[in-house]
């Protein structure tokens, strides 16, 4: 009986810690499962007080403070994690805001984020960008007359040849190639959709066929 209530709390103190964990934005380790949604990889950089305060791109304002990124084509409101690859450290945020517009970099984080995984002196670090869950596009004064549009993207290649192959294997797929800081790479998007309401429908027809893909807003 000793034993058993041992193990019963065991479980709960496991538990508690891993939502403590959560709460915070830190997780150890990535799971199977989230290796699954692996979205990219690249460069971080993050942006603080000379943007602090200021208006974000969805309309929110902009807190150094807080737990969130800019990203050129994730929905708003979308959940990532982060990982510093140099160290393995991790962090959970939202995408709110939009860019980097700088070289290589593919996320921006906020500056409490930049602290979390250990790159403020650095200033950038190499990531891998994991989907947590899918966000929206909250309409405001400030966006209500910009017009995005959405995709699924389905693969990512740097080869033409093994994009077309990927393709041909999905009906109603295409193949784009994009410039990113110079490289090329040969990515395999599903349909273009004015929602993201739209472009999620689309995604979980093509998850009923053995089809993995996220949304993404199309590239600018």
């Amino acid at each position: 009986m000793v034993l058993k209530s041992k193990s019963i709390y065991a479980s709960l103190f496991l538990i508690s810690s891993m939502l403590f964990l959560s709460s915070c934005g830190i997780v150890s380790r990535t799971t199977a499962d989230e290796s699954v949604r692996f979205i990219s990889h690249g460069t971080a950089s993050w942006y603080g007080p000379d943007f602090h305060g200021r208006a974000t791109a969805n309309g929110e304002t902009y807190n150094m403070n807080a737990l969130t990124a800019a990203h050129r084509t994730l929905p708003f409101n979308t959940i990532v994690r982060v990982e510093n690859t140099d160290n393995g450290k991790t962090v959970v945020v939202r995408i709110n805001d939009r860019g980097p517009y700088v070289g290589n970099r593919i996320i921006d984080l906020s500056r409490k984020a930049a602290e979390e995984i250990d790159m403020i002196q650095s200033g950038t670090a190499p990531v891998r960008i994991y989907l947590i869950e899918e966000g929206d596009r909250p309409l405001n004064s400030q966006n209500i007359s910009s017009r995005e549009t959405f995709t699924v993207q389905l693969a990512s290649f740097e080869n033409r040849r093994d994009a077309d192959a990927e393709s041909n294997r999905v009906s109603g797929s295409r193949v784009e190639r994009v410039n990113i800081a110079g490289q090329i790479v040969y990515r395999v998007y599903y349909g273009t959709y004015q929602t993201v309401e739209e472009a999620r429908r689309a995604r979980n027809q093509l998850a009923d066929r053995g089809i993995n893909g996220f949304v993404k807003q199309a590239e600018n």
